[in-house]
């Protein structure tokens, strides 16, 4: 009777499969695979470095817990937790803990355009204002007399790599202090009332003459629902999310996630004080602004699979997500002759310019990131997160963490440990 039952099972399914062929050619996801790091050329010794390393910082109360993750040739051979994820309650950080990843939504955002630019429905070179009217008439601020046109106007591929001109209104520049009273990345505004509230003030700089680190993912997340008739938030989950298994990433934490949240520190005169505790964060609830360049929480394997597949080509356990033109074009410097080097401030990174979603090494510049090789890509979050990718050893690390204001120390500490660990 019990094989009977079963073999009419799978012949109803196979009828299924071949009632909806869509179904039925859907990929099921797998875990990322694991293995020795011998087998793939790297040293266990040396990677058993790591643990004491992240131990003295969170001894030192420089962090309250992290969380690293290691691939080579797309075999996790190092993932390992430390300290807590909540340091009132002694919560660990584990495998599964939910981070807010902040700036690291950015490649994510820049994906979701790459692809709807391998689709035909997104023109690199095409002014914004093709795609937000709004922005037809972008001027430029002067430091004498009024606004000037902004001309060429700001593309999509300055968006990608920050050559547009926008700004966050972090400092006293007189642009600045119009973002600061316009607000434009209010949880209050959705990424329509954003554009609007930002239309009208002056680009700090003609396009693709400077790089400026600002609202550019914002601006570019709004492109990608015009451009793709979807929100933001379903569109990531419909064509990354959910085909890639990144199960735990969203714009908020579901609540019930909301007990492997991570509580967010700030980090002062070797104290570490809860900046956003889990009960009454903003995260946890879905708000009007879907974040394309900061909203994002992920878990570290969630984030692991979407950067595989990027290390991959755009390739991920069946499933075509970007062309091997997109990758280039991401993974690589895309920045005018002109600009040198991506700086923030008087902190010019020597030998680091910037691909259409990653910041990319262009030379071994021991004046910044001394260990890093050239070709090596990544970019990180406001919250100390990091993450970097190096094709040339074909390698992906990811290091995880909740502390403010943003810090180098995990990725300065680990990062000469995990080359080092490379033996062929």
């Amino acid at each position: 009777m019990i094989l009977y039952d079963m073999r009419n099972l799978i012949l109803y399914s196979s009828i299924l499969a071949l009632l909806n062929p869509l179904q039925a050619k859907e990929p099921v996801t797998k875990k990322l695979p694991v293995a020795e790091p011998e087998t793939l050329g790297m040293s266990s010794e040396e990677l058993a470095k790591i643990s004491p390393a992240v131990e003295k910082l969170i001894k030192k109360n420089l962090l309250a817990g992290g969380s690293v993750l290691v691939m080579r040739k797309g075999h996790i051979v190092y993932q390992n937790q430390f300290g807590f994820r909540n340091k009132a309650t002694k919560a660990p950080v584990k495998a599964d803990t939910i981070f807010r990843i902040y700036s690291m939504t950015k490649a994510v955002t820049s994906a979701a355009a790459m692809r709807l630019n391998d689709q035909g429905k997104i023109d690199l070179d095409a002014p914004i204002s093709k795609y937000l009217p709004e922005f037809e008439n972008l001027t430029v601020w002067q430091a004498k007399g009024d606004p000037k046109p902004a001309n060429p106007a700001p593309t999509v591929r300055d968006l990608l790599r920050h050559t547009a001109g926008f700004s966050y209104g972090w400092s006293n520049h007189p642009v600045d202090q119009l973002y600061k009273k316009a607000k434009p990345l209010s949880k209050r505004k959705n990424l329509s009332e954003m554009i609007t509230s930002v239309k009208d003030i002056p680009l700090l700089y003609q396009p693709g003459t400077r790089w400026v680190y600002g609202i550019n993912s914002d601006v570019l997340g709004r492109v990608v629902e015009v451009a793709s008739g979807e929100p933001l938030d379903e569109h990531l989950e419909k064509h990354f999310f959910k085909p890639l298994g990144m199960v735990d990433s969203g714009f908020y934490v579901p609540k019930d996630k909301a007990n492997r949240f991570s509580v967010c520190y700030g980090s002062k005169a070797g104290f570490l004080i809860p900046t956003d505790r889990i009960i009454g964060s903003a995260y946890l609830e879905r708000n009007k602004h879907l974040s394309g360049g900061g909203g994002l929480v992920s878990t570290i394997t969630d984030y692991a699979r979407f950067l595989q597949m990027i290390a991959n080509g755009g390739d991920f356990q069946g499933k075509k997500y970007l062309s091997m033109k997109s990758i280039n074009l991401m993974t690589t410097n895309q920045l005018p002759k002109e600009i040198e080097a991506i700086s923030f401030g008087k902190e010019v990174r020597h030998g680091v310019g910037f691909g259409l979603g990653f910041c990319v090494r262009t030379d071994a510049d021991k004046r910044w990131d001394a260990d890093a090789p050239k070709g090596e890509y990544g970019w990180g979050g406001a919250a100390s997160t990091h993450y970097w990718v190096s094709p040339k050893h074909q390698l992906v690390v990811i290091t995880m963490e909740q502390t403010m204001p943003y810090n180098w120390n995990l990725e300065k500490t680990l990062k000469p440990i995990i080359y080092n660990a490379i033996k062929e």
